[in-house]
């Protein structure tokens, strides 16, 4: 029999410290601290001084999602992603300066970016490796990457510059076949495309041992297994370490796992907390400065409404005095406990930090781009869920099924207290294509001057921000 421990971190958004988690109890949502790559590299220290053959994994959404990542465009977590050790990654938010950039980054790290599913729009050759073989002992391992399938398709245009994305179900065949035939002894699947989507595609698509999932920010505690397949996933934010030890000869024999909370207890590796002081040493006096006050709990961890993306929208509404404020359903960003609100609080919320925008739509394009957002979040079909939550929108209210078919979900909206008028037009405030795709809805789109951050800013200078507004979006 051989053996293999194969570790997981996915979707840590650029967290590179302690930081706030939220846990679901019986009493509704909780905080507590977790995380950063110090204790994450302790915990892999001591399983590699345990386990003869270890294969560390990075499913992305790595180098993205504070003002520290922006800023330098990933570039400050190079050290502290390589001190880590992983063998591969594959990726999504990543892609967000460029996949050229991404490249760079790649050149500046010790293991490959994998992806099947990226393509060169000039040649149509993958634009990144697809797959790693990697010996260990007696055996080797094939670890095959997919991306995320939504960046060409969802994402502002930088993040697809001069390549475009397929889903991978149907290069992955392929891939296992010439893997096997290098003499992969054990598949793994390293993807971001969903676990519902992983799920699908693999009762679609035999002969992968492993699928090491991300991007929906799924806490695994007990491997799903498709067919012959063992899928996991390890919630995101560095908060958790998944550990999947398996055993196999011709096929998998035994597994054992363990969803690894990365406890504000453990202690932390010393060179990598320096390296990660080191990363954030240049903005910390900056992004420490006191902005504001929350009464509230600001948090991300409900799919239809959250009190994090209500901030961004009464600041957006207040600048405008637009009807309608519409953002993106974001998954990442740690909750925000009440109180003082720093700099770099604001930045974790919005670290895109994009121009305010405003628009004029019909009540009808409002109508058919809530349920375009709706079927997007909660299509029946795996493979036509694209992005986060619910598109987040105050100043209207919505009565939803979400069980109904494309374009049948709405029941019911209002804007403000009076039913949606289809063929009204509505001033709308918004941020990203995400939150209102240009191409698509609308017309007199403008950016303007202020950003998210700054509008915020302003909102919280008339006092403590309290999260008092009706929910946009209710199930019935």
């Amino acid at each position: 029999m051989k053996n293999l421990t194969i570790l997981q971190i996915n979707d840590t958004h650029s967290y590179l410290e302690l930081h706030q988690e939220h846990m679901y109890t019986p009493d509704g949502i909780e905080v507590v601290k977790a995380g950063g790559y110090a204790r994450l590299k302790s915990l892999v220290n001591d399983i590699r001084k345990e386990r003869q053959n270890v294969l560390l994994l990075d499913n992305g959404d790595t180098f993205h999602g504070t003002y520290d990542a922006v800023a330098s465009k990933g570039m400050h977590m190079v050290p502290v992603i390589r001190h880590m050790g992983f063998d591969a990654m594959t990726f999504h938010w990543d892609a967000a300066y460029t996949p050229a950039h991404l490249k760079t980054i790649e050149e500046k790290l010790e293991h490959p970016i994998l992806a099947i599913n990226c393509y060169n729009k000039q040649t149509d050759e993958l634009y990144f490796k697809p797959y790693l073989l990697k010996e260990y002992g007696d055996f080797k391992v094939g670890i095959i990457g997919i991306a995320s399938s939504i960046i060409d398709k969802t994402m502002p245009p930088a993040f697809s510059e001069g390549v475009y994305f397929t889903f991978g179900n149907e290069e992955l065949p392929g891939y296992i076949d010439e893997v096997r035939q290098q003499g992969a002894d054990l598949v793994i699947l390293l993807s971001h495309n969903g676990f519902p989507q992983d799920i699908k595609m693999l009762h679609e698509v035999a002969g992968v041992d492993v699928c090491i999932s991300g991007h929906t920010h799924n806490r695994i505690e007990v491997p799903v297994k498709v067919n012959d397949t063992y899928v996991i996933q390890s919630g995101s934010h560095g908060s958790f370490l998944g550990r999947l030890d398996v055993t196999f000869d011709d096929k998998i024999r035994e597994v054992a796992h363990e969803l690894i909370f990365a406890a504000e207890d453990i202690p932390e590796d010393a060179d990598m907390k320096k390296l990660v002081e080191d990363a954030l040493s240049a903005n910390r006096a900056m992004l420490a400065e006191t902005v504001g006050e929350t009464k509230d709990l600001l948090h991300r961890a409900t799919s239809l409404n959250a009190p994090m993306d209500n901030l961004i929208l009464k600041s957006l509404l207040s600048v405008t005095g637009a009807d309608v404020a519409f953002s993106n359903g974001w998954r990442y960003g740690v909750p925000i406990q009440p109180g003082q609100l720093t700099l770099e609080d604001l930045h974790r919320i919005i670290p895109v930090n994009p121009p305010v925008s405003t628009a004029v739509l019909s009540g009808q394009e409002i109508w058919d781009m809530l349920e375009e957002n709706l079927h997007h979040t909660f299509s029946g079909d795996p493979y036509e869920q694209m992005g986060g939550y619910v598109k987040r929108a105050m100043g209207l209210k919505a009565y939803i099924k979400v069980e109904n078919p494309n374009t049948l979900r709405l029941q019911q909206v209002f804007i403000g207290n009076e039913p949606l008028e289809k063929a009204a037009a509505y001033r709308v405030a918004y941020v990203t294509k995400q939150g209102v795709p240009k191409e698509k809805y609308g017309r007199e789109h403008k950016d303007l001057e202020i950003h998210a951050v700054d509008a915020i800013r302003q909102l919280l200078q008339k006092g403590p921000y309290a999260d008092d507004s009706p929910a946009a979006f209710e199930v019935v």
